[in-house]
């Protein structure tokens, strides 16, 4: 089941800005390591699942993933071959607004090599350049 909020206050909302660097999430604050974004792009719930099942698999059982962005923003489509006008298309899915700077996915208990491999994998599912961050240097 692709990742999407339990509730929201308005069905349908704005396309809004993406200027600016990240300001919150932009450190490593639970694991050792972490995949910090270096671009900015809307991040599908379904590219998240992704990166999370990648890297799941390179750890098999080992170690902690923290999953530090969540899809809380819908965005509309309509239907193919429809005229304009007539108002906002129906919700198609789910994104996160991802800024220069912000920690994508966390990851500890494992040695460094185990983690710059599942992170690359995980990185290659993205729309976005990447860099693999550790805690004290991010």
């Amino acid at each position: 089941m692709p990742l999407m909020p339990k509730r929201v206050k308005y069905r349908q909302s704005q396309r809004g800005s993406r200027k600016g660097n990240a300001t919150a999430g932009n450190t490593v604050a639970f694991g050792e390591y972490g995949l910090k974004a270096l671009d900015r792009a809307w991040v599908t719930a379904i590219q998240i699942e992704a990166c999370r099942v990648a890297i799941n698999r390179e750890l098999k059982r080992k170690g902690k993933l923290w999953i530090r962005i969540f899809p809380d923003k819908p965005y509309s489509q309509k239907p193919l071959e429809v005229r304009m006008g007539k108002g906002k298309g129906a919700v198609e899915g789910w994104v996160v607004v991802i800024k220069p700077g912000r920690i994508l996915f966390e990851l500890g208990g494992v040695p460094e090599t185990m983690a710059k491999i599942a992170l690359r994998l995980a990185a290659s599912k993205m729309p976005i350049k990447t860099r693999f961050v550790t805690r004290g240097a991010a």
